[in-house]
């Protein structure tokens, strides 16, 4: 899964830190979310979706492999 986290962050000049701690998770998870060796769960995705005040399908990104 694809994701686009590192550029909205970047956008509200937002450390993984900070994103980790307005949704509840570490900011290694961050990390590993934002290279994509870790899938969050559905409840994560959408708390930081909401955090970007953007739709889940602009931040993150199904691949063919995913299916």
């Amino acid at each position: 899964m694809k994701n686009n986290i590192r550029v909205e962050r970047a956008v509200l000049k937002m450390s993984q830190q900070d994103l980790a701690d307005r949704i509840g998770v570490s900011r290694q998870t961050i990390n590993a979310i934002e290279l994509e060796k870790y899938v969050p769960s559905a409840l994560v995705i959408m708390k930081i979706s909401y955090v970007f005040g953007k739709p889940v399908d602009e931040v993150f990104q199904l691949e063919d492999k995913d299916w």
